[in-house]
């Protein structure tokens, strides 16, 4: 069997929680970091381009080298050395997935590299173990909305129908805000009620974004997990939902842990669901990139 010099994976962004789905659904949308791989005598080079390029690490502690060093570990072989390129397009710390997509990329890359030896299931647990959660590895990983629960012997994957008039809208502000920072202000404990109201509006979700009841959809997106306490680290948080619902979006929720936001809504009104959103912000002197962005049904491409 040849030996595989080279290894280019693209990997899309994720939208995780979706409101009431906390730490467990996510889906994958059409905007990709892209990383080379390829075998190299000379040591450990990382070359970074794209927007932020100067805020990722360039030595053993880069997050994807780490990941592929992982994957070497965890099949007891030692690792080829690599340069690594590096191509952003997943804005950082925003709540876009861009450790997910790490993560996944550095593991999907060295299996490839090591002949893979490791099914599309196992990369996926690995994956979960490294970020600490599904919701955004999986379909950072399948592609498509994911839930992912846990079984009897291991995870289990549900993929979830995503109807096609519901459209993605996000709001990426110009400040970034820390995964550890979104939970640190998270409560320890949930009352009972607040974890009732979260099971029936996340019952809601699925059965919203799988018929397209735009009735469903408005009161599903509520949450008291996670959002009551993330909003006020977003600075505009109400005037932007406010913005967003006025245009016709059917809600708004933080994507990840923030601080992109989130809007669903149909194609007819997305344009101005974005401008909305954008121009909200800007009143309370916040720049931001507004968008939609369908769903990525592939996940991983290897080429």
């Amino acid at each position: 069997m040849s030996v595989i010099s080279t290894i280019t994976v693209k990997v899309p962004a994720t939208t995780a929680n979706l409101g009431p789905g906390f730490d467990c659904i996510g889906a994958a949308l059409k905007l990709y970091n892209e990383f080379k791989f390829t075998r190299n005598e000379r040591g450990l080079i990382i070359q970074v381009s794209g927007t932020e390029a100067e805020k990722v690490q360039t030595d053993e502690s880069n997050l994807l080298y780490q990941a592929f060093l992982k994957l070497y570990q965890y099949i007891e072989q030692t690792s080829p050395s690599v340069k690594i390129e590096i191509k952003l397009g997943v804005p950082l710390a925003r709540g876009l997935g861009s450790s997910a997509t790490a993560i996944v990329g550095g593991l999907v890359a060295g299996n490839v590299l090591a002949g893979s030896p490791l099914s599309e299931l196992q990369v996926m647990e690995l994956a979960i173990a490294m970020e600490g959660h599904p919701d955004n590895v999986v379909p950072a990983l399948l592609g498509g909305c994911c839930l992912a629960a846990t079984g009897l012997t291991g995870w289990e994957i549900c993929d979830i129908t995503w109807h096609r008039q519901i459209v993605p809208v996000i709001a990426i502000p110009d400040f970034e805000l820390s995964t550890l920072e979104a939970r640190q202000v998270l409560p320890t404990e949930v009352s009972r009620g607040d974890a009732i109201f979260n099971t029936a509006h996340f019952g809601l979700l699925l059965r919203g974004l799988a018929t397209h009841r735009e009735e469903w959809l408005r009161a599903a997106l509520q949450d008291k997990l996670h959002q009551p306490y993330r909003q006020a680290l977003i600075p505009g948080y109400d005037a932007v939902e406010a913005a967003a619902v006025a245009a016709g979006a059917y809600g708004m929720v933080i994507s990840g842990a923030g601080p992109t936001l989130l809007a669903l809504t149909d194609e007819l009104h997305t344009p101005g669901v974005a401008t909305a959103m954008r121009n909200a912000w800007k009143q309370v002197g916040i720049k931001s990139v507004a968008q939609s962005l369908p769903l990525d049904i592939q996940g991983v491409t290897i080429f």
